[in-house]
């Protein structure tokens, strides 16, 4: 038999939403498409033959002059997915450890496994990062914290002061990594402007994605913002031609076309009320989310159940062992969704 480390046998591949028939509600995907200019690139794009820029220069050029950072601090990979794979890789050793909140995303825990650092898992308090629990476990052999804010899957936040006053307390030699997938949808006043904060911590680096409000979940194109010395350094562990030049071609473009990602948001508030309303006139419990999903918490069959009944209806959601996720849609998803809710209030109670 091959070969292969004993704590891949402890893993599953990562499970996606189910895209089974009906109004898929369950990968957090922009209801409303992507920029109409990316057709024109699809449209034109001639130069398949030839291997794509290694460096991703336009598309880190395009990226750094809309967030005021410089090209240095950013590295570019096949999703933000990728990024927190060369981060870990990069950075981790057998019997280090790493942090991170439960329930969060789950590949930063799976890519801790596969470099064999042990996981701690810190529970959220009401939907939210426990800032505080995880810095009392930070140890000696912790390497990483991760912070996915807004937390996936609950939509909760962790405020401005917070986050600096954590940062403030995180050892230098440990590297908080923050996953702002869904940033661009965020609407507290109080969130964290973390690209200002890279330059005041070293030991800082955020994680970006155009899967969410750009609508290119498709193209596979995530990046990270960190200290200049820190990704130069995860460079060396990126694989040569990891962004195809369809992809880079694309995501440029996209930067450009902030109408678009304005009109997505404003769709995506609109959502967010219909189902706020919904939640308040009928006092179902939830968690007031800053992304573009809603969270609703429950017990796993309570939600086996409501995902069943969704799915009879013609949508498909995600469920989790602590509640279920409805991706906001279009108004006419929104509608279909509340709706069948309405018809199955016993079960939300």
């Amino acid at each position: 038999m091959m070969y292969v480390k004993p704590q891949m046998k402890k893993l599953q591949m990562y499970v996606p939403g189910k895209s089974a028939d009906g109004v898929k509600l369950s990968s957090n995907e922009n209801p409303f498409g992507a920029s109409p200019k990316v057709s024109d690139v699809l449209a034109n794009f001639r130069d398949f033959s030839r291997y794509p820029d290694a460096s991703s220069t336009v598309l880190k050029e395009r990226i750094a002059e809309f967030l005021k950072v410089n090209t240095k601090q950013l590295i570019i990979g096949s999703g933000a997915d990728e990024v927190i794979q060369m981060i870990s890789r990069s950075v981790l050793s057998p019997g280090d450890n790493v942090i991170q909140a439960t329930p969060t995303f789950p590949l930063y825990e799976h890519h801790g496994i596969i470099e064999a650092a042990d996981v701690i898992s810190v529970p959220l308090k009401n939907g939210v990062h426990d800032l505080g629990g995880m810095l009392t476990a930070i140890n000696d052999r912790t390497k990483i914290v991760w912070v996915c804010n807004p937390n996936n899957p609950t939509g909760t936040y962790v405020g401005e002061v917070e986050f600096k006053d954590f940062l403030d307390l995180v050892p230098s030699e440990v590297l908080v990594a923050v996953d702002e997938a869904y940033v661009e949808y965020v609407v507290a006043e109080d969130f964290p402007n973390t690209l200002e904060l890279v330059d005041l911590y070293p030991n800082l680096v955020v994680l970006r994605t155009f899967s969410m409000v750009y609508g290119l979940a498709s193209f596979r194109i995530g990046f990270g913002v960190g200290n200049g010395d820190f990704v130069q350094d995860l460079e060396v562990g990126r694989l040569p031609f990891n962004i195809g030049a369809l992809a880079q071609e694309v995501g440029a473009v996209a930067v450009a076309d902030q109408d678009f990602v304005e009109r997505s948001i404003a769709g995506n508030c609109s959502g967010m009320r219909q189902y706020v309303e919904f939640f308040e006139e009928n006092e179902i419990g939830y968690y007031l989310s800053q992304a573009n999903f809603v969270f609703i918490p429950c017990a796993y069959e309570m939600g086996m159940k409501i995902a069943d009944k969704l799915a009879e209806a013609g949508y498909i959601v995600r469920i989790f062992a602590s509640g279920v996720r409805i991706t906001i849609g279009t108004e006419a998803d929104n509608d279909g969704v509340i709706a069948c809710l309405v018809k199955n209030l016993d079960l939300l109670r």
